[in-house]
């Protein structure tokens, strides 16, 4: 009996391990077209976390639109333009090294990568909150709301036409 209960025990602690090793709400993300509120916070040194930035995202494979700090920055995953509307500047670059800061596709698609530094601390059907340790006592939580999936629809959404712009935009390619 003894040995049941330690065999049962080992194989409850292995699924329940294997299970934490994936969120069913991301794995739903290949082959869609996703979209959703974000809020990003930030912990450094134990400090209470403080909100770095929210907005929108739409994400199709390892291109994204993102808008939020009155920038929209649109990826489609070769080349990045960066706009603020405000200033009237677009920032043009090519796509090296990404990190999941600047791209949300990045992170909903190589997810499991960070398993181990992940905490999921809410999950529905339509939205994610997850904590994110970094090394050094940082730590970064993504809350995602209102998460709809549809078919992909390609990747002109993710570019952006500089001609469009009026004159006075000033423009800055790096590429």
């Amino acid at each position: 009996m003894k040995r049941l209960v330690i065999g049962l025990s080992a194989i409850l602690l292995s699924l329940s391990a294997f299970a934490q090793r994936s969120i069913p709400l991301l794995d739903k993300v290949p082959g869609h077209r996703v979209q959703f509120h974000y809020t990003y916070s930030l912990s450094q040194g134990g400090k209470p976390m403080t909100k770095v930035t929210d907005g929108d995202v739409t994400v199709e494979d390892n291109a994204y639109l993102l808008s939020g700090l009155g920038l929209e920055v649109r990826s489609d995953g070769k080349t990045r333009w960066s706009l603020d509307r405000a200033a009237e500047e677009v920032l043009i670059e090519t796509v090296a090294k990404e990190d999941l800061f600047t791209n949300p596709a990045l992170f909903i698609s190589s997810y499991k990568d960070y398993m181990d530094k992940i905490k999921v601390n809410a999950s529905s059907s339509n939205s994610l909150d997850v904590t994110l340790t970094l090394d050094e006592g940082t730590s970064a939580r993504f809350v995602l709301k209102d998460i709809t999936f549809g078919d992909k629809q390609g990747k002109s959404d993710f570019t952006f036409d500089v001609k469009s712009l009026p004159d006075s935009f000033i423009i800055t390619d790096l590429r």
